[in-house]
């Protein structure tokens, strides 16, 4: 076989394996969804919502705490005066205060607490909602894969002419 042979050989095997490799491309895209959240009303209310009533749920919170405060200093300055039965209670029923109010900051702001249930029920419909324009984006478009860039998913660089953001924004209008 000669070089101009060899060459030849080569380069049609390339153009072949290009071809192939071609074919077999992913059609990959991205969008922020914390951009396409935060420009729909219906998010921001349920996000002001939310915001209000864990702000409201923090002031019991901190008014619990400061009843326990005032009963410590109660007992503090009592405390030379009492009998050791009624230091006990006393010292038992601070311990309980203290564990109630604790128990009431799991229920409010704990893992599966109310603000986590109250999220779930104001904002999971309006997330849905954006999942779904994206999946039928993706469908009507031909793309394999649509990231999130506002996810975490580890994109160290994106190029932005595959940002299909303002495309996902203007289907949900």
């Amino acid at each position: 076989m000669t070089k101009a042979t060899l060459h030849r050989t080569v380069a049609v095997l390339a153009v072949i394996a290009l071809t192939a490799i071609s074919s077999y491309a992913q059609r990959i895209a991205y969008v922020n969804v914390n951009t396409i959240l935060e420009s729909i009303d219906d998010y921001q209310a349920a996000q002001r919502d939310l915001d209000k009533t864990a702000q409201q749920w923090r002031q019991q919170i901190a008014q619990e705490y400061d009843k326990i405060k005032g009963m410590y200093n109660r007992y503090q300055a009592e405390q030379v005066l009492l009998s050791e039965d009624e230091r006990a209670r006393r010292e038992e029923e601070i311990m309980n205060k203290e564990k109630e109010v604790r128990e009431m900051q799991k229920e409010k702001f704990g893992p599966e607490g109310d603000l986590f249930k109250l999220r779930q029920e104001l904002v999971r419909p309006i997330q849905e909602r954006v999942y779904a324009a994206i999946e039928e984006y993706a469908t009507e478009r031909g793309y394999d894969f649509i990231f999130d860039q506002s996810g975490g998913t580890g994109m160290i660089f994106s190029n932005p002419s595959y940002d299909k953001t303002e495309d996902i924004l203007k289907k949900l209008d």
